[in-house]
Parts: structure tokens; sequence; C-alpha cells
């Protein structure tokens, strides 16, 4: 075979590729992915936060740690009022709610200037910023079939680090000129976030059939009828297996409701694990390469990789893994997060730094759409919004702790326990997944469709029922199939 019938084929491959990994997702998905982008595009704050206050307005490296943290204080606050708002007032007033509410305070930091002003700024742009997450994975869940939830979450994921790895580099070059413009720059790019919902996405919250039971969607409304019954127009009829047979009404749903779920904290506390291990790719890592006498273009080039790695492989290794064992799948990337830390302790030149960076980057790649799958094939569909919330305040409050974590330990007993500690908690998350994973099969694969009905109080006959009723029974191999009817987790 000739050189350039290989590449024409090589070509076709990868075009195949992109186009099954981007088809059968309805237009309502590719609306939210693109806000999504667009937000990502204008990031400005988060990023250059600590050299603006510290080389442009001149403040203390304490006062910029300070700062970051009230920051991320209002992420963690607004991380569970943003999943009660998404359920009781909707996707999307409360995305139009937070991105403008991002836009205006953004712009109001860029002109304050008394130290005061900015923290209670900094907190206010922390709340705002990290209240549309909550919204934007519930109507994700909501528009997107089951089957294809971790495609569609990892396509998301996929727009917020290529948003980020261009935003890094152009609000760089912006930076140097003009702090002021970075933020006016995501002001208005957050604000044409919140338009381009305004005009484009309609509510996607399901509506409360007769019993309490889930109706209809707006996924189901306007996605067409390829998610038919599957993504949320069941009936009680259809969920009780036989006619006149609706399913238990359903219970109201509140953050206790939340904390009392034992499986579902246990997958947050994971969460906070895994999470926590990340963070130090970001706190930990900058510290211990400048101990080593490394630059900061040094660990620029090696986190960029991170970066790199996400944007070029998101998609390739989704195809790989959508169909495959989740339980599988979140033990590794827990044991790669840990130890691709932990391999840092072995680091002594730039292409080992970028070595280990390369190996956690894989274990991020994996366990964010699968784990985010996991989350919504445990909320019961009425409550995704609460419990998006209390899973991403797990995030929040990782990014809180990660920085004192870190320097705690790097300034009492060096960077190399850090690693060691981070290879650990790499350990303890994926027992934890080990352990945790193995009673799911007693969840039935469409709990979300029920509106949190127990499969084991669903797959019991009725004593009414005749013995000839279908009744579905809880079954081990979806959940191995990587669980396509179960939230894509």
């Amino acid at each position: 075979m000739s050189v350039a019938t290989s590449a024409a084929a090589s070509a076709a491959g990868l075009r195949r590729a992109v186009r099954e990994s981007v088809s059968g997702l309805p237009r309502e998905f590719w609306w939210l992915w693109t806000s999504t982008l667009v937000n990502r595009l204008g990031a400005f704050v988060a990023t250059f936060m600590a050299l603006y206050l510290t080389l442009d307005r001149g403040y203390s490296a304490s006062y910029a740690g300070l700062v970051a943290s009230l920051h991320g204080l209002g992420g963690v606050i607004s991380s569970l009022v943003a999943g009660v708002m998404t359920d009781r007032f909707g996707r999307r007033p409360t995305l139009l709610i937070a991105q403008s509410s991002t836009a205006a305070s953004v712009a109001l930091l860029g002109f304050t200037r008394e130290p005061a002003e900015i923290a209670a700024v900094a907190f206010l742009v922390g709340m705002a910023s990290n209240a549309s997450r909550p919204a934007v994975q519930a109507m994700m869940a909501d528009i997107v079939k089951p089957e294809d939830r971790v495609r569609a979450f990892s396509l998301n994921y996929w727009a917020i680090n290529l948003g980020f790895a261009i935003s890094s580099a152009g609000a760089g070059f912006v930076a140097q000129y003009s702090y002021l413009a970075g933020f006016l720059g995501e002001a208005t790019m957050t604000l044409a976030c919140a338009v381009l919902v305004f005009l484009k996405l309609p509510e996607s919250r399901p509506e409360r059939g007769p019993g309490g039971a889930p109706a209809r969607t707006a996924a189901g409304k306007n996605a067409g009828a390829g998610a038919g019954t599957r993504t949320g127009t069941r009936t009680g009829t259809e969920i009780g297996g036989e006619a006149g047979t609706a399913a238990p009404p359903e219970a109201k749903i509140g953050l206790g409701t939340v904390l009392r779920d034992g499986r579902f904290m246990s997958v947050v506390s994971l969460s906070f694990v895994v999470s926590l291990i990340f963070q130090q790719g970001f706190v930990g890592l900058p510290v211990a390469m400048g101990a080593d006498g490394f630059t900061s273009a040094d660990y620029g080039f090696a986190i960029a990789v991170n970066g790199v790695l996400i944007v070029v492989m998101q998609i390739p290794v989704t195809r790989f893994i959508q169909h495959r064992d989740p339980r599988r799948l979140l033990i590794v990337s827990s044991l790669l997060a840990g130890y691709g830390f932990g391999l840092t302790a072995f680091a002594g030149s730039i292409a080992v730094y970028a070595l280990t960076v390369c190996v956690w980057s894989l274990a991020e790649i994996v366990n964010a759409p699968v784990q985010t799958g996991l989350v919504v094939r445990l909320s019961p569909v009425h409550g995704r919004g609460r419990y998006q919330g209390m899973y991403t305040m797990s995030w929040s409050v990782a990014a809180l702790v990660a920085p004192l974590m870190s320097g705690l330990v790097i300034d009492r007993f060096g960077a190399a326990w850090l690693w060691g500690a981070c290879a650990a908690l790499g350990t303890v998350a994926g027992a934890g997944y080990w352990l945790l994973m193995r009673g799911l099969s007693d969840l039935r694969e469409d709990k979300e469709e029920t509106g949190g009905v127990p499969s084991t109080t669903l797959a019991a006959p009725s004593a009414e029922a005749p013995p000839e009723a279908p009744v579905r029974a809880p079954a081990e191999a979806p959940v191995k199939a990587a669980a396509p009817e179960a939230g894509g987790a």
C-alpha cells in the first residue's frame, strides 16, 4: 500500500471516528455545548487572579491566597443553592441568573480597588460562576438519552478544556497590556452565553405526571422521538409493568434527602478524594517544582501537557470506554491518578515531570465523564439539581483543602511525602469504588426515570398483578456493559 493510500485511509478513519463520536446527540445538547465552549473561551479571573493581585495591584501572596479561598468558598455555597434552584425554578432560569450575575460581578471586579472590596467581589464571582454547573449537568442529563450520556459528558468536558487552553494563551497576551480588558472580555463572553441560553435552550426540567411520577421533559418534546419513552416520557402505567399499576408516588426531595442517600454521599466522598489528588497538579506541583529549582516556564510546559492531552485524547478515549465496565474504569482511573502523582517523587527533569502529568491526565480523561454519569444514575429525576449541586460541592471543597494540604505537607515533611500521600489517596479511592460498585446491581437501570424509586421496590410484583404481568427484575448485565440505560455510568 502506498503512503498516499495509507494516509487517505487514516484520514477516512479519523473522520469516521469523529462522526461516530458526535452523531446522534440532540440539537439542544449542541447549543449547551456551544455555551460551555464560549464561557470557557472567556475564562480569565480563575487563571490570572493571583498574578493580577500580586503583580498588577501589588498585594502580598498571602492576600492573593485569601482572595482565592474566598472565591472557592463562594463556589461551595453556590453549589448547594444553585442545585436547589435548578430543581425548584428550572435549569434555564438558573443558568440565566448565574451567567448574568457572573458577567456583572466579573466586570465589577475589574474596577474594584480596595482590598476589602476586592475580597468581597471575588466571593460573589465565585458564587455566580459556580452556580451554573448543577444546571448545566442536570440539563444535559435531561436532554441526552441515557446510552449517550458518557459520550455527551466527555464532549462537554472536552469543550471546557479546549476553551481553557485557548483562553489561557490568549488571555496571557491580553494581561500583558491590560488586566481590565481581560475582566471585561470575560464579562462579555459570559453575557453572550446568557443570550445564547435565552434564545436557543428551552426549559428541560421534567414535568410531574399523576401521582408524582415524571411525565415528560423538554428533551422528550424537543429532542425528537428517538428518545421516546427512554428519556423521561414514561407514564406510571409503563413503569409499573402492567395496565392500571402506577409507580409509587415520588417523595419530596430536599437537601436532607441527598444527605441521607448513603450510596450517593459515598460517591461524593470518593469524588472529593479524587479531586483532592487532581488539584495537586495546580497547587502542589508548581511549589514542588519551584523548590527543585525549576522556573515558572518549566512548570507551564509541564502542565500544558495536561490540556493538550485532554483536547487530543478525550474523544478517542471516550469511544474506547463508552461501553466498558464503569466499575473498572473508576477503580483504574483512581489508581492512575494516585500513582501518577506518586511518580512525581522520582522526577528530576522536565521530561519526567511531563511523563507523570501524562499518567494522571489519562486518569482525568477517564474519571470525569464516567463519574458524572454515575452521579446522574444515582440521582432521582426530579432531584437532579440538588444531587448535582452536592457533587459539584465536592470539587469546590477540594479546591479549598488542596492548597492547605500541599502547603502543610511540603513545609513539614517535604514534597516526596505529598506525592506518597497522593498514591495512598488513590488507593483508598480505588478500594472505595470497588466496595461501592459491588452493590450497584440492586439499582434498576431506569431508577432516574422513575423519580428515584429504588429498583427493589419496583421489581417486586404487585399483589394485584396477574402472574403473567411483565415485571422487570434488576440485572447485573447492564452494569457490566457500561449500563447505557443508567445515565451513562
